[in-house]
């Protein structure tokens, strides 16, 4: 499989900014089922394979889990500061859970899971995101209140070979690409995946 063209203006730009830590950092934008927007910060795990799908991770007890099995379009938004360009990346994305029975699939989940850091897998034996804090009691008992206090969730045991249930692996299969680079001049592509080709023009910044 030939890769896009716009993966090597990508590659240029990931190694330019190899030196910040938030150049792996992106904003990946989903649609509620209301059809209210959603946005959020989430990390760039490579690419799947040979192709040019991006992998990210989440636990499928996030509300982006829903979003997308009700609306699987979404568009990732990259911006690299010391190069001062940006990356918008429309597409698909496939939902790859503990449920999946494609071996292929099954497989890279466990990998990437492998692969992930400690720090990265003990999120997944936090309690579920965005439910109400549990409340912390005094040594007599009562319940605290305020100051809020988060529950110590470490040390943690995870096991690193095996992921938990609620460990999803998202695949972005990108449609569009939007390249903006703000130098002197600024410049602008925009690719496009229609008919099985990719396709690029230079358009107004």
């Amino acid at each position: 499989m030939s890769i896009a063209p716009w993966r090597s203006p990508l590659a240029r730009a990931l190694h330019r900014n190899r030196a910040a830590t938030e150049s792996r950092y992106l904003q990946l934008a989903t649609v509620t089922p209301e059809g209210h927007p959603a946005n959020r910060t989430v990390v760039f795990r490579g690419f799947y394979g040979d192709t040019d799908q991006i992998k990210i991770i989440t636990d499928n007890r996030t509300e982006k889990i829903p979003h997308l099995q009700h609306h699987p379009w979404a568009e990732l938004c990259w911006y690299f500061s010391k190069t001062r360009e940006q990356f918008r990346i429309f597409g698909k994305i496939w939902i790859i859970d503990g449920q999946g029975k494609d071996p292929t699939f099954r497989s890279e989940r466990q990998v990437t899971w492998q692969n992930i850091s400690d720090p990265a897998r003990a999120q997944f034996a936090w309690p579920a995101p965005k439910q109400p804090l549990a409340s912390v009691k005094s040594a007599q008992g009562e319940a605290i209140a305020d100051p809020p206090i988060i529950p110590d969730r470490a040390p943690i045991t995870i096991d690193p070979t095996n992921p938990p249930t609620h460990f999803c692996l998202l695949l972005l299969e990108p449609q569009r690409v939007d390249h903006l680079e703000l130098g002197d001049p600024h410049l602008r592509y925009l690719y496009e995946h229609t008919a099985a080709t990719w396709h690029s023009q230079p358009i107004n910044p």
